[in-house]
């Protein structure tokens, strides 16, 4: 069942907290929430045998949804389009993630996470390990 209470208000005034207020509807009536089927990011890590059989912590850089600090999440400014985020009402950034991979990690393994900023839905990740070989 949705929930359709202030949603064309939501999407014409502020496209960007449309998310947020569908969570919040939805955590308030008691429904369950989105998020978990969404698209998966892939990242792929090449590591030496050593850095493998010891264990490392990683950083990896995954795209994150905010407001766009320029309109407010309103898509414009004024009566005009927003420039930095094309009326969306949304921005991205990079956020610098610390993943540690476990000492021993075997070739082909994938480390799996989800990450959530605080007016984005969660962002599911998967880290690739490629273990080079020791010619390489």
């Amino acid at each position: 069942m949705t929930h359709e209470c202030f949603a064309d208000e939501i999407d014409i005034d502020f496209p960007s907290v449309g998310r947020a207020v569908e969570k919040i509807r939805d955590a308030f009536l008691g429904e369950r929430m989105e998020g978990e089927g969404g698209p998966v990011l892939h990242a792929d890590v090449s590591l030496s045998p050593r850095e493998a059989s010891g264990g490392l912590v990683i950083s990896v850089e995954v795209p994150v949804r905010t407001t766009c600090p320029n309109c407010g999440g309103r898509g414009e400014t004024w009566t005009e389009p927003c420039g930095l985020c094309r009326g969306t009402g949304e921005s991205r950034f990079h956020h610098a993630v610390w993943v540690p991979v476990p000492a021993g990690v075997a070739d082909g393994a994938r480390l799996r996470f989800r990450l959530r900023s605080p007016d984005a839905s969660f962002v599911r990740v998967e880290v690739r390990i490629a273990i080079r070989s020791s010619a390489a």
